[in-house]
């Protein structure tokens, strides 16, 4: 293992010394990203300077490799905006590429389009994108601010999605597989926030905060034109995703199942959405290939009605909703104290309805719920998700909804090698003091994070030895309530969360 460990950091290192560094702004080497891109090697890092660059821009084969991933980010401490063009930019056939800080804005085609060139048996794999902007299209049609095509092995992480054109979604994935959609932030979208479709599989989306996310705040599933699946003879539009510890706010539905399989929605909040909380439609009929929309799950939700839907589902032709399993969701209409319950397709066992949640502050979107809420320890036992929105451990019965009912508060209890968090002033201004005691040595990291899932670091990833250690921080964020979560990382690793209320 020795051996093993040190040819692996000599190897690093090497990839390290031999990278490079290419520019991109008025005054270094690089105009625009299609010249940085047609000179960056596996290991390189491209940077965006300061300004407004130009969109429009088209690159083929732009590859790393396992070892070597491409970087492309803005420059440190500098704002970098990509704007306009048919789309900022086209990945076409990419492969191991970190895509980082960047802005997106006033695109008239697809905010960014990732590829596989058209063909499938070469497809896109090995992109993130992570702490990226995509906001304000310039476009009214079926225009989309992240376009996915026959992209597998993907990562959307931190990332902010709004105001999307009218026909369009945040995310589009056509025939993508294995991806992950952390953490991102979805404002003022206009069909969808997220679609997955034309073959879509095993996709996680997990503690992500949608606000008015368009006719079909998560359209799982769809509508795909044959030649556009991946694989070419894939039986369903989308099939084995997770749907965990998200928070959805208004829109007209909040869950389609279109056409999907095998699909789990466990663990979210969903708030006063206009039309229908949940559809199950076919959209794609042809019994000789496509299996019929069915066999998927409706799990441990809170469902806070208050605008008087008609029906809280949607059912259309051509879909097994019998099959559908419905448990553990509370329901509650704050407008009819004597509403007696959903109209779904099936039983939702163990059900709680028409018990208010006790959001601590939802019209400010707060909506951690204290231990005395009906919806605490209600949850139907499962392995995952692991993690609420906030990334808190569910507990043991868990809780129904996006947060676990709460154990974030000014109290501490010591865990494993962590023995004391304190902030203070609590309600604080612009500053922060933070203590806390080690037992062991270890990396902290702490950061701030909002009641919409918005994270700050107070403090990078640093060593510290055992004792006891004071640290003042400046706090650049709006008024409000946050949760402050420090991390101790070793062999015992250890968590704490504390809620604080910021008044700069």
């Amino acid at each position: 293992m020795k051996t093993s460990t040190f040819f692996l950091s000599c190897f690093l290192l090497t990839q390290n010394t031999l990278a490079g560094t290419l520019h991109i702004g008025q005054g270094h080497p690089y105009t625009d990203f299609e010249q940085a891109a047609a000179a960056a090697q596996p290991g390189d890092t491209i940077f965006f300077h300061a300004g407004t660059h130009a969109g429009g821009q088209y690159v083929v084969n732009l590859q790393g490799t396992s070892n070597a991933w491409i970087y492309i980010s803005n420059a440190p401490g500098e704002e970098a905006i990509i704007e306009g063009g048919n789309n900022a930019i086209q990945f076409s056939d990419p492969a191991y590429l970190h895509i980082s800080g960047l802005i997106f804005e006033h695109q008239m085609g697809n905010g960014v389009n990732t590829d596989d060139g058209g063909s499938y048996d070469t497809p896109a794999h090995h992109i993130i994108y992570e702490d990226c902007v995509f906001r304000d299209m310039s476009a009214n049609g079926n225009n989309d601010l992240l376009k996915l095509s026959g992209l597998n092995d993907f990562e959307i992480l931190n990332c902010t999605f709004m105001n999307g054109a009218d026909g369009g979604s945040g995310i589009d994935m056509v025939g993508c597989h294995n991806g992950i959609i952390k953490g991102n932030y979805f404002e003022n979208m206009g069909s969808n926030s997220i679609q997955a479709k034309g073959g879509t599989q095993h996709i996680r989306m997990e503690g992500n905060f949608f606000r008015n996310g368009g006719q079909r705040t998560l359209n799982l599933g769809g509508s795909t034109g044959l030649q556009y699946f991946r694989p070419i003879d894939a039986t369903f539009e989308a099939a084995d995703i997770q749907v965990y510890s998200n928070i959805i706010v208004g829109s007209w539905a909040a869950i389609a199942y279109v056409g999907s399989v095998n699909v789990e929605v466990v663990n979210n909040t969903i708030f006063q959405p206009e039309n229908w909380v949940i559809r199950i439609l076919q959209e794609s009929v042809d019994p000789d290939r496509f299996v019929e929309c069915g066999d998927n799950i409706f799990r441990n939700n809170i469902v806070y009605l208050g605008n008087n839907l008609s029906t809280e589902t949607n059912i259309g032709p051509n879909t097994r909703s019998e099959t559908f399993l419905f448990s553990n969701n509370l329901w509650f209409n704050e407008d009819d104290p004597f509403w007696n319950g959903p109209n779904i397709p099936v039983d939702d066992a163990n059900a709680i309805i028409n018990a208010d949640p006790d959001f601590l502050d939802a019209q400010n979107d707060d909506f951690l719920i204290p231990i005395s809420s009906p919806a605490a320890g209600g949850g139907y036992g499962l392995a995952e998700p692991q993690y609420d929105f906030y990334e808190m451990g569910f507990g043991n019965p868990r809780s129904i909804g996006a947060v676990e009912a709460s154990p974030v508060s000014a109290d501490f209890e010591p865990l494993a090698n962590l023995q004391s968090f304190d902030l203070f002033p609590n309600p604080g201004g612009q500053y922060l003091t933070t203590t806390f005691i080690l037992d062991n040595p270890a990396s902290v990291k702490i950061e701030i994070i909002s009641q919409t899932g918005q994270r700050e670091l107070l403090m990078p990833e640093s060593i510290f030895e055992t004792g006891v250690f004071e640290k003042l921080f400046e706090v650049e964020v709006p008024a409000g309530w946050y949760l402050v979560k420090i991390t101790a990382g070793n062999e015992h690793s250890a968590q704490s969360w504390m809620r604080v209320d910021v008044r700069p």
